[in-house]
């Protein structure tokens, strides 16, 4: 009886753990590897593959990612366009719609599905790779506590701060795939930014109507006067105001994005300059479709995905990163010198601009849960090894088909220094249309980290309400 007992018992207690999704911590002795030769601060491996870079075909080692001595000397200014530091690299190779079957295992399934679509136009311009990822001692300082204190929630994360909050992932394979999700949602992109930029839908016969808007963001997450407990669950603030085309210059959203949204969802104001008031977005969330993509993006599509996780299950596809060819180092893709009549092409952005290099990402897979409603049933994510950014997505629509795709087009912003996009893209592979957001080629500054950061005052919805009159 009592070895009946018992073992009811051993059941019950190993049932409730798994029901609390009970995470293992990583030992101390494997924290300890973070910033050595085996691997980078940020957990991923610092070996490359071996092979020569100039082949197209190589990954190269961690040696720090760009510095302040790699810093091209004619940045001079904040919010500067940035000199490409690899202006003098050569193609290594060209991917298109007629040899991508050699490369089939490197090459994402959606974007494998853009050369199809787009047969005579798309192609992927192939450069030698550059571990670019860099970021201050301050944040590879609290990635490294985290990985011995962060945990996983019901719904959110515990006990991280001021860094990657999963560096080394660990625990069951679903634990893993959240883990390297969250990466991505509390990934380091500065503290407190400023930028003017347009987003822009272009239709299938190439006409598009560019919005123009100024966009403020103030990651309290990362902000040191805080900590895990004083955080209030708020990973940012966010104020957009419209200021082009006339008919919607005015208009104004502020969100305070939540760590875990089940405790408290996402809160989000809009600011009508017609109306001159302010009223509560309640539905800013999961498959929302945000207006100025013209119906291309949803909410949780924005920064390739945010907000809370828990419509679908989630796994790793493969047990350790794999080599795929993903959107790196795009300098040229905002230069000044390309105009936007240029870049925006029927189909997709102009590919002669774009920059694709071999990197090792994780593979993280989304099946939409039991009774949950959204229109992506499948979501596949590649997630930058080096960075935990997502580089590309590919999205299935509720018969399982292959339907959008979408692309992070990385670079480094070295004067942070802080791993981030240059342009984010969302394509509609069946009605060949796609939406783009972060364009700033023809603005005299883009994103500007040397703002002092405001008091959380600033982002209250009275402020809204006074900075839209104004």
């Amino acid at each position: 009886m009592l070895k009946k007992l018992t073992a009811m018992g051993s059941a019950l207690a190993l049932s409730l753990s798994v029901a609390a999704n009970v995470q293992a911590a990583v030992p101390a002795s494997e924290a300890a590897k973070l910033g050595t030769s085996t691997l980078t601060p940020f957990g991923a491996q610092v070996k490359g593959n071996g092979k020569a870079t100039s082949s197209g075909l190589g990954i190269p080692d961690w040696t720090g990612g760009i510095q302040r001595k790699d810093i091209p000397k004619d940045y001079t200014r904040p919010g500067q366009h940035h000199p490409d530091p690899y202006k003098n690299d050569k193609i290594a190779l060209t991917i298109t719609a007629q040899n991508v079957g050699q490369y089939a295992d490197k090459v994402p399934d959606g974007v494998q599905a853009m050369l199809k679509t787009y047969p005579d136009t798309f192609k992927l311009n192939v450069y030698p790779s550059h571990r670019s990822t860099s970021a201050p001692q301050w944040v590879y300082d609290n990635t490294k506590s985290n990985a011995t204190k962060a945990k996983l929630g019901k719904t959110g994360v515990d006990n991280a701060f001021g860094g990657i909050p999963f560096p080394i992932l660990t625990g069951s394979n679903e634990d893993k795939a959240l883990q390297a999700i969250w990466n991505h949602i509390l990934r380091w992109r500065g503290l407190y930014i400023v930028r003017r930029a347009s987003e822009v839908a272009v239709q299938r016969n190439g006409a598009y109507s560019l919005i123009t808007s100024q966009q403020e963001v103030y990651f309290r997450y990362y902000d040191p006067k805080y900590n895990f407990d004083s955080l209030d669950n708020i990973i940012f603030y966010y104020l957009s105001f419209t200021k082009a085309p006339a008919r919607l210059a005015g208009g104004a959203v502020l969100v305070h994005e939540m760590l875990d949204q089940q405790k408290m969802p996402r809160q989000a104001w809009g600011y009508n300059a017609g109306q001159r008031r302010v009223r509560r977005a309640p539905n800013l969330a999961y498959d929302t479709p945000i207006a100025a993509s013209d119906g291309l993006r949803t909410a949780d599509d924005t920064d390739m995905y945010n907000g809370a996780p828990d419509k679908y299950n989630w796994k790793l596809v493969h047990d350790k990163p794999v080599e795929m060819f993903i959107p790196y180092n795009n300098y040229k893709l905002d230069s000044p010198d390309v105009k936007y009549e240029t870049l925006l092409q029927k189909g997709h952005i102009n590919p002669d601009y774009q920059r694709w290099e071999l990197h090792r990402v994780w593979v993280v897979e989304a099946n939409l849960k039991d009774g949950e409603r959204h229109i992506y049933t499948k979501r596949r994510f590649y997630i930058d090894e080096d960075s935990w950014q997502i580089a590309a997505i590919d999205q299935y629509d509720r018969r399982g088909e292959l339907w959008r795709v979408s692309l992070a087009y990385i670079k480094n912003y070295y004067e942070v220094p802080s791993q981030w996009t240059a342009l984010d893209t969302f394509h509609d592979l069946r009605a060949q249309r796609y939406h783009v957001q972060f364009l700033d080629n023809e603005e005299p500054s883009i994103l500007d980290y040397s703002q002092p950061v405001p008091d959380d005052r600033y982002f209250h919805p009275a402020a809204l309400r006074r900075r839209g009159r104004g």
